[in-house]
């Protein structure tokens, strides 16, 4: 004769697999429909991954070919560089493939430079650009880049990097791994951006601005990720150049991060000094360049980049 406590565990044993497996399908299910979301409506997606899938294809240039340059960094160029303008103004001595992706900074780019290098990428220049404040932060972008960028070891290199707790390098992982996990943030933000007015404006005057390191701090930061980002390059047959893009009351950070550069062995661009723009050359954020802002400092860029390219260009053994 069965006990009643056998007869009751029966029923508590078949709802707990029902349970399990509603939720196996939902978790398919979720992550089919972020897929085709991504893909289909996600126009980051779509512009970064055609970059991406562009400097994979770079090669080293052949004689009286233009030079092949790398350029990444975040929305400052995004939005502060006519890449097509900038083309078409050096197409004779140099060829662009642009990746840029907004809130992106120092670690973004030094792991996802790592993997486009390993996939194959041969770029002879790599330009960086992503400001002062944001090259200098600990962090990293919690959406996009672990899908798009790194691989699962650059993953969990990021969060040991990082001194991630278990929970944040938990969640970093499954954003690598799960396009719906990683794509959340982005959903709830789309979301909130439709329902709530001026939300853009209302999470910038919200959002903390990064504070800049003290000068001790800074040099010492500065240099070792600028160190770092030489060798990579490198060791991959490119020469990196850092480009500074203009934000407002930058000049002593501007300043502090070019003698960084140059005791790092690293040429540092900066096309327009920030101190000669006043606020009508930017957007009401206060932060990025308008369309006028844009074309100068894509005009000043055209003038200053290519003689940096020519010289900081590996010479082809004889």
């Amino acid at each position: 004769m069965l006990s009643s406590t056998s007869s009751s565990s029966a029923p508590a044993w078949f709802y707990a697999k029902v349970l399990v497996g509603i939720c196996a399908v939902l978790i398919v299910v979720f992550e089919i429909a972020s897929n085709c979301l991504l893909k289909h409506d996600s126009e980051t997606y779509a512009r970064v991954s055609q970059q991406y899938e562009d400097a994979l294809t770079i090669r080293p240039a052949k004689p009286g070919e233009p030079t092949p340059v790398l350029m990444v960094g975040n929305s400052l160029l995004l939005e502060g560089i006519d890449v097509a303008r900038l083309q078409a103004l050096t197409s004779s001595r140099m060829r662009i493939h642009p990746i840029f992706l907004e809130a992106t900074g120092y670690y973004d780019w030094f792991y996802g430079l790592q993997r486009l290098f390993r996939e194959g990428s041969k770029p002879e220049v790599v330009v960086l650009g992503v400001g002062v404040n944001s090259f200098l932060a600990d962090s990293v972008r919690q959406d996009y880049v672990p899908l798009m960028f790194f691989d699962l070891r650059d993953t969990l290199s990021v969060a040991s990097d990082l001194k991630m707790d278990r929970t944040a390098a938990t969640n970093f992982v499954l954003a690598h791994s799960s396009v719906f996990w990683d794509t959340r943030s982005v959903l709830r933000t789309q979301i909130l951006r439709h329902t709530i007015p001026h939300y853009r404006e209302l999470v910038l005057l919200l959002k903390p601005q990064p504070t800049t390191p003290q000068v001790q701090q800074f040099e010492a930061r500065a240099e070792s990720r600028l160190e770092q980002l030489r060798r990579l390059c490198e060791a991959h047959g490119a020469k990196l150049i850092l480009l500074v893009p203009p934000t407002p009351y930058s000049e002593d950070a501007v300043r502090e991060m070019t003698l960084a550069s140059q005791k790092a062995g690293v040429e540092a661009l900066v096309p327009i000094d920030p101190a000669t723009l006043s606020t009508k050359y930017y957007q009401p954020d206060e932060l990025h360049l308008n369309s006028e802002g844009a074309a100068l400092f894509t005009s000043a860029l055209a003038t200053f980049l290519p003689p940096k390219v020519y010289r900081n260009t590996i010479a082809s053994p004889d």
